[in-house]
């Protein structure tokens, strides 16, 4: 028996979430910022000087990242989790929420102190939160350029609470002279600060939470400093971590090295001068571009990914092939078992 349709029953077979997604960033203009998100990194800034981050991939709120191209376009990540989380997240689709943030930084003056409470302490705030548990890559440094990471031996709560009435906090504070290529992890309650002068790539678990410790006496345009959160600072910091340099990369297969492994993500760079296959494991992979530019099979977009672009591959696209051009430095981020 052959049944016929009109074509008012015909319904389109919904998208799936099975092929690279690309999407529009967010931009953050601070007073730190500058203009390299643009000149450097591609990105689309307008005509502003104080560009300071580019919230690449984010699922928060009215937050959103919202997809570029394929049948997918237009569509938020947030829409994503929600109607298609077992495709987009696999193994891991019991998050009801994107965990990760990606980001890209553009510090053209030093960013202020700051600490990021843990999850524990995050869900007891109005409104709870995530809490912010990070880590960097560096992708350009000004000859000279710091890093501030960790405190020195001995702080207290009363040592870091006298410095900063004394104006003296750079006593406790462990820096260093930033270098392309390293990484340094943020577990929550580390005391930090990125100097000026530094292009970064950051890959943070999906908070928006920050206390400022000190802003260095800074003013806005009105003649006002920036709020400060200092109680609530030092009741989260993690006294017991002390100076934290850049991590040791750790040789994997050839061309792979592990930067980071917590239990919030994995960070690995690999090393493209041949084609390479990713994903296909179950998971979702958040892919960055920090050096070179690649092809992506199944990409929907026809340019190629470039230096600052990311991308994000759905559990269910299965493994993809990166095919560098030359040769490229790829970042991959995803979740551990």
């Amino acid at each position: 028996l052959l049944v016929q349709c009109t074509p008012s029953e015909i319904r389109p077979m919904p998208p799936t979430c099975d092929y690279l997604l690309r999407f529009q960033p967010l931009f953050r203009r601070y007073l730190w910022g500058g203009r390299r998100l643009g000149t450097m990194l591609g990105k689309p800034i307008g005509a502003w000087d104080d560009y300071a981050e580019s919230w690449e991939i984010v699922d928060r709120a009215d937050d959103q990242s919202v997809v570029l191209a394929g049948p997918l376009a237009g569509r938020t990540l947030g829409e994503l989790v929600r109607e298609h989380g077992a495709e987009l997240l696999g193994q891991h689709a019991s998050h009801q929420q994107f965990p990760l943030l990606m980001k890209l930084l553009d510090c053209n003056r030093t960013l202020s102190v700051q600490v990021h409470p843990n999850d524990e302490q995050a869900s007891r705030l109005n409104p709870p939160d995530l809490g912010k548990t990070e880590a960097w890559v560096v992708l350009h440094a000004d000859p000279g350029s710091k890093i501030y990471a960790g405190l020195t031996p001995g702080a207290t709560p009363a040592s870091i609470a006298s410095a900063i009435d004394e104006n003296r906090i750079e006593d406790h504070l462990h820096s260093f002279n930033a270098n392309v290529g390293d990484c340094i992890f943020i577990p929550a309650g580390t005391v930090h600060a990125l100097g000026a002068g530094l292009v970064i790539a950051e890959i943070q678990q999906a908070s928006d939470t920050t206390f400022r410790l000190f802003d260095w006496n800074r003013v806005d345009a009105a003649g006002n400093p920036r709020p400060l959160h200092v109680e609530q600072s030092l009741a989260v910091i993690d006294y017991a971590t002390g100076p934290i340099s850049p991590q040791r990369p750790r040789a994997l297969e050839a061309g792979r090295e592990r930067l980071v492994e917590c239990d919030k993500f994995v960070l690995d760079r690999c090393t493209l001068s041949a084609p390479r296959r990713i994903g296909g494991d179950g998971r979702f992979h958040l892919l960055a571009v920090v050096d070179g530019a690649i092809e992506v099979s199944g990409d929907p977009v026809d340019t190629p990914l470039a230096t600052g672009a990311t991308a994000l591959l759905p559990a269910a696209a299965g493994a993809i092939e990166l095919r560098p051009q030359g040769g490229a430095l790829v970042l991959d981020i995803f979740l551990p078992d």
